[in-house]
Order: structure tokens, then C-alpha cells, then sequence
């Protein structure tokens, strides 16, 4: 994949205009997790350090292209100051005038954070005249945003068509990683799917098969596999209709000499609800009465088996309903390991999505992983093969250079 990163350029007296995403939690008016904050400032502290001039840019919330004040990003100049270690100077405009008279002003290693860009209708519209307008703020196009990467709005994608765009830190990070894992993992590679519904991952699951040794199938996601099996599903979440989605999944994995696994064992319950008592049973018995809502100790073994002869570990989704204790068991189990053998420099092990991170988190071992992506759809797309509209526009500005 050629996207050039901002590194390998003298960014000194430059303007570099940053698609950042700095859509952070807030409670009672205040930055509640700063995690974006931080790690997108600590990219950027050795370019400010070479003399950079930073224009930032970000999206906050949904105001749907009207200006709504409790979703200005002035509430977060402060916090982003904090993290740089520098002034942050705030304008309540993201073109214009305005804009462009702030982003003029800059003296090397300034910063300069631009409002909301959602409050313009045409952002999210990928309007070329505001990808237009957005370039004039300055000299280089620097996206570090892969949560965003996978749409196309005015800041993600037309801005790169007026500008010479690089990759910033964090999104080169995330490019290499994903690369790493899934385009050219070293191998035995095995990915862990998990979740509800087998409905919203047929392409990542279609793709994942072609490309890697084996797949384990764990969450709700494994019992409709389980079911086309013949195996009872009593009250367990499952889909009947995707009978056909498993089959053909089945086939594109021998064809391609991929294994899928699936729990050999389940942890069942008889209502979704914490401190319910934990029921283990054959996968192929569940009784009546109950509901599957994790992998058993066994299928935990044995995926871990599984894991100790890989070299690279690409996890998406829970094994059950890791939220509800004693449900947690089988993904907070597998996740340790998984974490330990990354620890120790056996396996690279690259996780992502919004409920993979959170469990992770739980299990206590999110800063074990290789690399851990906190992009939700971004990460989803890639894992389905899609090329990011992000993606491809700093690689088109890189062809047309």
C-alpha cells in the first residue's frame, strides 16, 4: 500500500493541515476519556518539535450540519493543550476567512484548532469546494484519523485532491499493523470472529477464510453455526435463516485450506443477566431451557492450543457475553493467553472493534496486544477487504505527485 508518511518530510515553517479524531467521551462538560487526545498528540509532538505548524481539524458528535454548541470543540482546546504540551489557539470556524487569517498566523511549533467540522453540511457531503476551502488553510494535508478513514467527507477524502496528503503517525501505525495481520501475516495466522450476529460480518468472515490458516467462531455468531450442525439451541440467539451464509463460509474455507473452529464446549445460562449460574455442556446439548452465552472451558483449551502454534493472532468480537459475569470467563480467558503470547514475542496479535477493545479492557490486558485499533467501522471495512475511501485518497495525491 503506498501512502507516504508525514515523517519522512521537512515539515519545518510548514502548514500541515491534520484530519485528527478527537470525538471523545464527555461527561458534565468535561473530556471523560482522553485516550484520542493523547495518543494523536503524541504523534504530533515531534513535528511541532521540527517546527511544524499545526492546523487541526476534527468532528464531534452528530449535529447533522448545524451548528450545535454543546458539540463545539472548544471544549476540548484545553485537554489537547495539556496533551501537546503547547498553547492551543481555538477558531470558531473550520473555513473562511476566518479560518484562514488564524491558520496565517501560526509561528513555528503553533497550534491551531479549528470548530467542529460537522457543523457544515457540505463535510460530510464530501463537497469539493469545502475540501477546497479546508486545503487553503495550509501547505501539506496530513490525515491521522483511520476511525474515519472509511468515509468519504470533505476532510477525509476531497481535501487530498488540492493538497500534497501524507499519512500521519498514528494512521501509518495502523496501516502497518492491519498489513501486517491481515495482507501479510506471518504465518500460521488465525483470527478469532466474534458477536452476535453471523448477518453483519459475512464479508469480514468470506474474506478472513481466504486469506488466513483458521478462524475461530465464538459469540452468539458460533451457535448458528452450531445449529446448522443440528445442534439444539434451546433459547440461544442464533439465525436460522443464514444456514446458506454458513455453508458457503465452509466452503471458501476448504477451498482455500482454512480451518474453522468452534466451541467443543458452552457455558449456558438460563436468562441473560449477571450472576445467573453458569451451566457447561457438550455444544451439541444444550438443554431447553438454557441460552449459550460463552465458550466452555474446553473450547477455551482448546482455541488456545490453537493460538500457541500461530504467529500472528487478529481478534474481532467476543466469545460470549463478556459484560455479564460468569460469562466473561471464556473471552477474558483466551484473551490473557492470546496477550501472553504477544508479551513474550511468540505471536503479533492485532485486535479491534468497539466491543473487542472493551473486552480486552476487562480482561486487563489491552496494553499487552501488539496493537489494539480503536476504529470501529474503519476496522470492520479493512477486515472486509475494502479499500477505505481515506486510504485511497492519499494514495491517489501519492501517484499524482
Amino acid at each position: 500500500m503506498a501512502v507516504p508518511a508525514i515523517s519522512d518530510v521537512d515539515v519545518t515553517g510548514k502548514v500541515l493541515v491534520v484530519r485528527a479524531d478527537l470525538n471523545v467521551p464527555m461527561q458534565d462538560g468535561k473530556v471523560s476519556d482522553a485516550t484520542r487526545i493523547t495518543r494523536f498528540a503524541a504523534g504530533m509532538k515531534p513535528l511541532l518539535a521540527k517546527g511544524a505548524r499545526l492546523v487541526v481539524l476534527s468532528h464531534f458528535g452528530r449535529p447533522r450540519g448545524q451548528v450545535v454548541p454543546e458539540m463545539s470543540l472548544a471544549r476540548i482546546k484545553d485537554d489537547l493543550a495539556d496533551a501537546l504540551g503547547v498553547p492551543v489557539a481555538f477558531v470558531a470556524a473550520s473555513t473562511g476567512a476566518q479560518a484562514e487569517a488564524a491558520a496565517r498566523a501560526l509561528q513555528d511549533g503553533e497550534v491551531l484548532l479549528c470548530e467542529n467540522l460537522r457543523f457544515d453540511p457540505r463535510e460530510e457531503a464530501n463537497d469539493a469546494e469545502m475540501g477546497k476551502a479546508l486545503a487553503a488553510l495550509g501547505d501539506i494535508y496530513v490525515n491521522d484519523a483511520f476511525s474515519c478513514a472509511h468515509r468519504a467527507h470533505a476532510s477525509t477524502a476531497a481535501i487530498a485532491e488540492f493538497l500534497p496528503s501524507y499519512a500521519g503517525p498514528l494512521l501509518k501505525t495502523e496501516i502497518d499493523a492491519l498489513t501486517a495481520a491481515l495482507e501479510d501475516p506471518e504465518r500460521p495466522s488465525v483470527a478469532i470472529v466474534g458477536g452476535a450476529k453471523i448477518s453483519t460480518k459475512i464479508p469480514v468472515l468470506k474474506n478472513l477464510v481466504s486469506k488466513l490458516d483458521a478462524v475461530i467462531i465464538g459469540g452468539a455468531m458460533a451457535n448458528t453455526f452450531l445449529f446448522v450442525d443440528g445442534a439444539p439451541m434451546g433459547k440461544s440467539l442464533h439465525e436460522t435463516d443464514q444456514a446458506d451464509t454458513v455453508r458457503e463460509i465452509r466452503a471458501l474455507a476448504e477451498k482455500s485450506g482454512c480451518r474453522v473452529l468452534l466451541p467443543a464446549d458452552v457455558r449456558c445460562g438460563a436468562e441473560f443477566r449477571a450472576g445467573i449460574e453458569a451451566v457447561v455442556t457438550d455444544a451439541s446439548s444444550c438443554p431447553d431451557d438454557l441460552m449459550i452465552l460463552d465458550a466452555g472451558p474446553k473450547a477455551v483449551a482448546e482455541f488456545a492450543q490453537v493460538l500457541d502454534g500461530a504467529k500472528t493472532i487478529l481478534w474481532n468480537g467476543p466469545l460470549g457475553a463478556f459484560e455479564i459475569p460468569p460469562f466473561d470467563a471464556g473471552t477474558t480467558e483466551l484473551a490473557r493467553h492470546a496477550a501472553g503470547l504477544a508479551k513474550a514475542g511468540r505471536a503479533v496479535a492485532v485486535a479491534g472493534g468497539g466491543d473487542t477493545v472493551s473486552a480486552l479492557i476487562h480482561a486487563g490486558v489491552a496494553d499487552d496486544f501488539t496493537y489494539v485499533s480503536s476504529a470501529g467501522g474503519a476496522f470492520l471495512e479493512w477486515l472486509e477487504g475494502k479499500t477505505l475511501p481515506g486510504i485511497a485518497a492519499l494514495e491517489r495525491s501519492a501517484q499524482n505527485a
